[in-house]
């Protein structure tokens, strides 16, 4: 019973189920593929759908779960890094200058402890659990101080830029 309410629901779904792939895909071939990978996704746990609505949401979530997935991988991109031709342009400029503005709020809005806090985590990479054994606190204190200082920075730099 559960194979037919699965069979039936897409179906009658196939048409919207392409028309939702075809939307956020960039060929009609990867909404085709994404449809087929849905369907083949479902199948194994049709035992588990009991309606038709059931099915439809399943449908829909695989879908767009597919959908996410092909757009990660064609996003993951190498860039060949010709270090003899490196040259700094004007956005690592402008990265240079945000980084120099934002260590200067750093060094003139916090407070030691949370500069402390700060350059443990961000810079070091430093867990909270040994950021907390260290200075001896607790790890929802040591997470506090962090995000204060986050808010203090992003407060300052806002003033400052008028954002």
């Amino acid at each position: 019973m559960s194979e037919e309410i699965l069979v039936s629901t897409f179906t009658a779904m196939r048409r919207k189920l392409i028309q939702l792939a075809a939307r956020f895909s960039t060929a009609s071939s990867d909404a085709d593929d994404a449809l087929q990978e849905t369907f083949c996704r479902l199948w194994p746990r049709k035992d588990d759908i009991k309606t038709n609505k059931e099915a439809e949401a399943l449908s829909i979530t695989t879908l767009k779960n597919i959908i996410i997935d092909q757009h990660r991988k064609r996003k993951i991109e190498t860039i060949r890094i010709d270090e003899e031709h490196d040259t700094l342009d004007e956005e690592s400029s402008d990265r240079e200058e945000l980084f120099n503005e934002v260590e200067a709020i750093i060094e003139k809005e916090l407070t030691p402890l949370q500069k402390q806090i700060l350059e443990s985590r961000e810079y070091k990479g430093e867990p909270l659990e040994s950021i907390a054994e260290r200075l001896g606190m607790q790890q929802t204190a040591v997470r506090m101080q962090l995000s204060r200082a986050r808010k203090k920075i992003r407060e300052c730099y806002r003033r400052r830029n008028a954002i």
